[in-house]
């Protein structure tokens, strides 16, 4: 069992922020089938989805360690705004998870907590990927 206070509360703050992104996604997703973009609808639930797989390894992780799941601060949706300003608070959300799990790899490597590190450097390379995506296709509409 990891003893690493520290350590346990980056698995709380990235299980907050997977959760968030949960929210943010279903919310989206509800808002765009009601202005009846589907497409755009089926997107962000696809993306829900992706982030609860997230939320479900961290709480494997932290109950594997002893620990009880505990996600502290979800952050409310941001719904106001065309699809593009959406996307854009989409976008931003992501960015924010990335430098998250940035600061978690450095912490376990200052630490030399090796397996947390293996576990955020998995976390962390998903949402650059998942970054990525989000900010093509909100490219993609940007540009038509």
């Amino acid at each position: 069992m990891m003893n690493d206070q520290t350590a346990v509360g980056y698995l709380g703050r990235a299980l907050s922020f997977e959760l968030s992104a949960v929210q943010q996604y279903l919310a989206l997703t509800k808002l765009l089938e009601m202005r009846g973009m589907q497409q755009a609808a089926q997107r962000f639930r696809h993306e829900a989805e992706e982030e609860m797989q997230h939320a479900e390894r961290i709480i494997g992780r932290m109950l594997a360690l002893g620990y009880a799941p505990n996600a502290t601060c979800l952050r409310p949706a941001r719904l106001d705004g065309s699809l593009e300003q959406l996307m854009q608070h989409a976008a931003d959300l992501e960015r924010e998870i990335v430098a998250f799990y940035a600061r978690a790899v450095d912490y376990c490597v200052k630490a030399q907590d090796f397996e947390n590190k293996i576990f955020f450097e998995a976390l962390l390379d998903e949402e650059q990927h998942h970054a990525a995506e989000i900010e093509s296709w909100r490219q993609q509409v940007l540009t038509g």
